[in-house]
């Protein structure tokens, strides 16, 4: 596969994009910005990132914080893991500033892992998404100097697609389809891959969902082992979810 692909034109024209509309957007939204907090908790049968497996295939449970102003957010969020310190706590701030149905996003994202602060690191997002009607399209970009402080610089480019149905299906259950497709390259020791995920979400009861989706990636078992020590967590799987916010 093919090694250090980081798509600079890219990285770059995202960066460009997101950060020019946020200056024009600024006086526009001035008037508009309210400070809001809102939460979420998550129960998952395997915490999934990037289609590879966190937890060795055991459930997590998710608690998440959102503050939002305006185009500005922050937000924490937290799993239990299966690999340094068995827990994770991230935190990220950036800007989403809107032109017509299109929001992009810039922002810094700091993973870290109590106990094993050796591991902690940072990655730049940057994207669009576009929103028509029922129909949502996306591009987001990762970039980090020095992935798990191993594999060195890093990059993760995906695009999704999510479509949300009228109506409600057993007039309960507010449906919608959504998939994943995206490809994380290293600089340093693992090899890079191509992930995806498609599934069903069903929003009921005003703050909740489920979700049932499936997992993959092209890695082998031998490039699995070598990325994060266990061979069998890249393999495909489904993988249910229950979510509450508030």
């Amino acid at each position: 596969m093919a090694r250090g692909s980081f798509l600079p034109g890219t990285f770059k024209t995202l960066i460009l994009g997101a950060v020019l509309l946020g200056a024009a957007a600024l006086p526009a939204r001035a008037e508009d910005t309210k400070l809001t907090l809102t939460g979420s908790a998550t129960i998952t049968t395997d915490y999934m990132f990037r289609s590879i497996s966190n937890t060795n295939q055991l459930p997590a449970v998710q608690p998440e914080f959102d503050l939002t102003y305006g185009m500005f957010w922050a937000y924490t969020w937290g799993s239990n893991t299966e690999f340094g310190g068995n827990i994770e706590i991230d935190y990220g701030a950036g800007i989403s500033p809107k032109w017509h149905d299109i929001t992009f996003t810039i922002g810094g994202l700091e993973y870290t892992y109590p106990g094993a602060s050796e591991i902690d690191y940072f990655e730049l997002k940057t994207g669009a998404s576009w929103t028509g009607g029922a129909w949502t399209l996306g591009v987001n970009n990762y970039w980090s100097p020095d992935n798990f402080q191993t594999f060195g610089n890093s990059n993760a480019i995906e695009g999704s697609v999510g479509y949300a149905f009228k109506g409600k299906l057993f007039n309960f259950f507010s449906p919608s389809v959504s998939g994943t497709v995206g490809f994380q390259s290293y600089e340093d020791v693992a090899s890079d891959y191509t992930y995806w995920n498609a599934g069903l979400t069903l929003g009921f009861l005003d703050h909740w969902s489920a979700d049932i989706r499936y997992y993959d990636t092209d890695y082998s078992k031998a490039e699995c082992f070598i990325n994060n020590g266990n061979q069998n967590t890249c393999d495909a799987r489904a993988v249910g979810t229950i979510k509450a916010t508030f």
